[in-house]
């Protein structure tokens, strides 16, 4: 199997799941927000291969990817907020130019070809919770347009392939993951707000804090992406928990789990923030048999533990 962007935070759990299957991994990463430790525990394992690559010029010439797949799951984009002003044209690039790379391949390879888009493709949603039928409110040309619309366009070449060449693809959309192996740099409010709580600081909520998310622990949301692929189905379909927090309330479970001292401070809100975020699960219940297992006390609890490790060395 092929996985991209294998270094990076949920990537590098979705190849340890597919390991301990006992599949043959194949990464690809650019390192541009991917990390080398999160993978370094399989360095001498023998069914993983890492490739150091930038997709957006096509599929190196490496020994490694020269026999076909039997699946590819394009998991490779910078997803974080400050990565949006940060790295704008690489995740067009990765989202837009690799796809098509990708899906090129997995149509000669005969592959199951699995793209990880995001709820970001429905932008400040209107309907509330958002069900894979909603088509979504997005600003094209917002800071966070480089990351939904180039997701949505992700979605868009991958269903034309699906018509147009008989692809056997299938479209998951990511709500809002947590867990080790996170950026504590990244701008998301999960590590922003740990990191605070570890070190004291005051946290800084955006707004008036009354906005919300609905956090998902990175194992729910690997088993749902599996259970994904394993089907026959094409998608798109939800991943995620209907664990909605406001930011408030979730910077407030941080400073109590973490026993921190942290006082709660609010800054301006970001530009196109969404006001409210949260799966419709239906379709991820009914044809995958998918429930979320992990809630917001037990994975924030070990997401800090993991956090207060990495700032300790």
């Amino acid at each position: 199997m092929l996985v991209t962007g294998g270094a990076g935070f949920v990537p590098s759990h979705i190849v340890d799941e597919l390991l301990a299957r006992g599949a043959t991994v194949v990464a690809i990463d650019n390192f541009v927000t991917g990390s080398k430790e999160n993978i370094a525990h399989l360095a001498d394992h023998p069914a993983f291969i890492l490739v150091e690559a930038d997709l957006a010029d096509g599929l190196p010439a490496d020994p490694a990817l020269e026999a076909p797949f039997d699946a590819i799951m394009h998991c490779a984009s910078p997803a974080s907020p400050t990565d949006f002003g940060l790295l704008p044209i690489e995740i067009m690039k990765v989202n837009g130019p690799a796809t098509l790379h990708l899906l090129e391949r997995a149509t000669g390879d005969g592959a199951r070809f699995l793209v990880t888009s995001t709820s970001e493709a429905y932008g400040d949603p209107e309907v509330h919770p958002q069900p894979e039928t909603y088509w979504g409110n997005v600003n094209p040309i917002g800071i966070r347009s480089v990351y939904d619309e180039s997701k949505r366009f992700a979605e868009a070449a991958t269903m034309a392939y699906h018509r147009s060449r008989g692809t056997n693809v299938a479209i998951v959309r990511i709500f809002n993951t947590y867990g080790p192996r996170m950026r504590s740099d990244d701008g998301r409010a999960i590590p922003t707000f740990i990191r605070q709580a570890l070190r004291g600081e005051p946290i800084t909520v955006h707004g008036t804090g009354e906005q919300t998310r609905s956090i998902c622990y990175v194992d729910d949301l690997v088993r749902g992406i599996l259970a994904l692929l394993d089907s026959g189905e094409t998608g798109p379909i939800n991943c995620g928990t209907e664990y909605e927090m406001t930011m408030r309330q979730l910077a407030e479970t941080i400073v109590r789990l973490s026993g921190s001292s942290s006082e709660i401070t609010y800054l301006p809100r970001t530009s196109d923030d969404p006001e409210r975020r949260r799966p419709d699960l239906t379709r991820a219940r009914t044809l995958l048999g998918y429930e979320p297992q992990v809630g917001p006390e037990e994975g924030l609890r070990t997401t800090i533990e993991y956090f207060s490790r990495r700032l300790a060395r």
